[in-house]
């Protein structure tokens, strides 16, 4: 249990389910690479009664033969000789019969991992798990931990059934990325002694997926890493992109194509200008791709400051396929990449500059918690508008129930921020620009967010109010 970060709250749900009284039937998911099931083998200290994971791209029978196999495994009991099963409502027959075996003296934990992969066409396997549950461990001491990193097939073939599995579940457990605190702790337990810039330029092109961060050699720095993970010829990313989406979605390419058309406008497509560059039909077959994309979390929906809901932008989140596209594509500049060299480079200012508002934007509640309004209302949409022909963009906008909007500008930088007298003009019509054009009669608050907060000058001391750096990105929050 020493070498899990984190997930405080996920480990006191699956404890309760063990400690509980009654079944429970617990449903595991997040996006691949996420760390479910390490976090279920680490907690049960692997000593499951069960265990069982999916294989990718297997037919049925051999999904079979391979579940027989762990109830062989399973299996101490002389008296009971299981026979390979012919179906799924077989198998499961075998796992009541191995169960039954088993002299019980606490709660059976029965580890079903990789769940969407079990569901092949016309295998029945969704309904045999309705009737194994429904039937037989719902009147047992038994703890039913599933695990999916398709996040669609979770929601809509279990989380959200309409059939024998309807309103079964006892728990469900949404496994997100590491934050910026926790992905520190990652590094500690290992021995790391990155500072807080270090992490952050790890986080902007990894995000905080464990499994990427597990790959990093805490014993060279951040630029050094992202060089041999993912511009060497044998860099362990190079081929993740694509693995990532077609182990998730069944025709994946109409995935890709929303994400590649996302991530040549960073602040977000409306759905009319994505069906526009992408071709797709105007049709709920599209409608459940977004659906599926943003359920994985690699994209979102959001509205702007004072927009309709017909308005609404979708934004690629997702960090790792951001930097993919930004700069790993190309695979005849993968050899001839150096990523130091690529700091003086507008196309590296671009992207370092949105990958910070990502950071930032996924950071809210510590943002909210160094400003003391953790505990008030708000909202946080981005901003585009337009007063007198004169127009301007507002990186981030918190718009607070108590009368007040912080506006925010993000600024990435390897040392203070110097706001000079044309930028400090310019950050004052902004401001103006908004006031007009939205007609708000809030207080407004203009904040900085900076790696390393702003230089000390006339012009930071009379425009801003709020300057928060790294450290307030680092906020633990529980």
């Amino acid at each position: 249990m020493d070498k899990v970060v984190g997930r405080k709250e996920e480990m006191e749900e699956l404890q309760r389910a063990q400690s509980s009284n009654r079944p429970e039937f617990i449903a595991i998911y997040g996006r691949r690479r996420i760390g479910k099931t390490f976090l279920v083998k680490e907690l049960f200290a692997h000593k499951f009664d069960f265990y069982f994971t999916g294989t990718a791209n297997l037919p049925m029978k051999v999904q079979l033969k391979l579940f027989y196999r762990a109830i062989l495994k399973y299996n101490f009991n002389d008296e009971f000789v299981p026979e390979m099963p012919k179906d799924w409502f077989d198998a499961f027959e075998l796992l009541e019969k191995l169960l039954e075996s088993i002299s019980q003296k606490e709660k059976l934990i029965v580890f079903l991992d990789e769940l969407p992969w079990f569901d092949t066409p016309r295998s029945n396997f969704i309904q045999a798990l309705e009737f194994f549950w429904n039937s037989y461990a719902s009147t047992k001491k038994i703890l039913l931990i599933v695990c999916g990193s398709s996040a669609s097939w979770m929601i809509h073939r279990l989380i959200r059934s309409r059939g024998g599995l309807h309103n079964r579940l006892t728990s469900k457990i949404k496994m997100e990325p590491f934050d910026l605190a926790e992905c520190a702790s990652f590094f500690k337990l290992r021995g790391g002694g990155f500072e807080n810039y270090q992490i952050t330029q790890l986080y902007m092109a990894l995000g905080g997926v464990p499994f990427y961060l597990d790959l990093i050699d805490t014993s060279k720095s951040a630029t050094q890493n992202i060089q041999d993970l993912c511009f060497n010829r044998k860099g362990k990313l190079l081929d993740e992109f694509n693995e990532l989406y077609s182990s998730l979605f069944k025709n994946s390419g109409q995935h890709l194509a929303i994400i590649r058309a996302l991530s040549t406008k960073r602040k977000g497509l409306t759905r009319t200008e994505i069906l526009q560059i992408t071709q797709l039909p105007d049709a709920g077959s599209t409608t459940r791709l977004f659906k599926e994309l943003m359920e994985s979390g690699f994209v979102k929906a959001y509205l702007p400051f004072g927009a309709r809901k017909k308005n609404a932008l979708f934004q690629l989140v997702d960090f790792f396929s951001l930097f993919y596209l930004s700069f790993m594509e190309d695979p005849d500049n993968l050899e001839k990449k150096d990523w130091l060299l690529s700091i003086d480079d507008p196309k590296y200012r671009a992207w370092s500059g949105y990958a910070f508002e990502m950071v930032c934007m996924q950071h809210i509640r510590q943002i909210k918690k160094a400003m003391d309004i953790g505990s008030v209302q708000t909202s946080s949409p981005s901003w585009v508008g337009v007063h007198n022909d004169k127009g301007c963009q507002i990186d981030l906008l918190i718009d607070r129930r108590d009368d007040v909007v912080n506006v925010c500008e993000i600024k990435f930088s390897h040392k203070a921020f110097v706001i000079s007298k044309q930028y400090a003009e310019d950050l004052q019509d902004k401001v103006h620009v908004f006031r007009e054009a939205t007609g708000t009669n809030k207080s407004i608050f203009l904040t900085f967010i900076t790696p390393f907060g702003l230089k000390d000058n006339t012009y930071a001391k009379s425009i801003v109010q709020k300057s928060l750096t790294l450290s307030d990105l680092f906020i633990q929050l529980s």
